[in-house]
């Protein structure tokens, strides 16, 4: 059942940034993530928050969320769409608030709507729509990051004139 899973500490970290800063800065992923690694080195800033309600975070935290998330997608019956966001070859298909639901399970995105303060259908609407943008930047090679600088690196993307 999706709804008693556990959510490892990075995943929801993961989650909660891109629903409470990815959402509405999508074409700034970078910055954001870029800020998150000051905070990260410096114990604070938006993921050392964000880790800090879920239990903590640790190194590589970005990195082993990003694998968990398209997991989770993959598990959930989202193969297809979790494919298209790391994959360099094809373009990236969107997923439904349902879609999120299934795959991360109600029991976790009830605890991030509540740490957050995000109303829940709200979180699934944010998040539907974050999640692919963000996957899909972070894997511009089709490979998934291995370390958090691989993810800070990715995110940054080339200069914008």
């Amino acid at each position: 059942m999706a709804s008693s899973r556990n959510t490892m500490p990075s995943l929801a970290a993961l989650l909660g940034l891109l629903a409470v800063a990815g959402y509405q800065n999508r074409d700034k992923l970078g910055q954001i993530f870029q800020d998150a690694k000051a905070g990260a080195q410096n114990g604070g800033g938006i993921i050392g928050e964000i880790g800090k309600m879920f239990g903590g975070s640790e190194q590589g935290s970005l990195s082993k969320g990003l694998g968990e998330l398209v997991d989770a997608f993959k598990n959930g019956g989202n193969h297809e769409e979790a494919d298209s966001w790391v994959s360099a070859q094809k373009p990236s298909r969107g997923i439904s608030p349902e879609q999120v639901e299934s795959s991360i399970g109600k029991d976790t995105l009830e605890e991030l709507a509540a740490k957050t303060g995000l109303e829940y259908h709200e979180l699934l609407k944010r998040l539907s729509t974050s999640i692919p943008d963000a996957v899909d930047k972070m894997t511009p090679n089709g490979q998934l990051p291995q370390t958090d600088e691989e993810v800070f690196g990715r995110s940054a993307g080339p200069a914008s004139a």
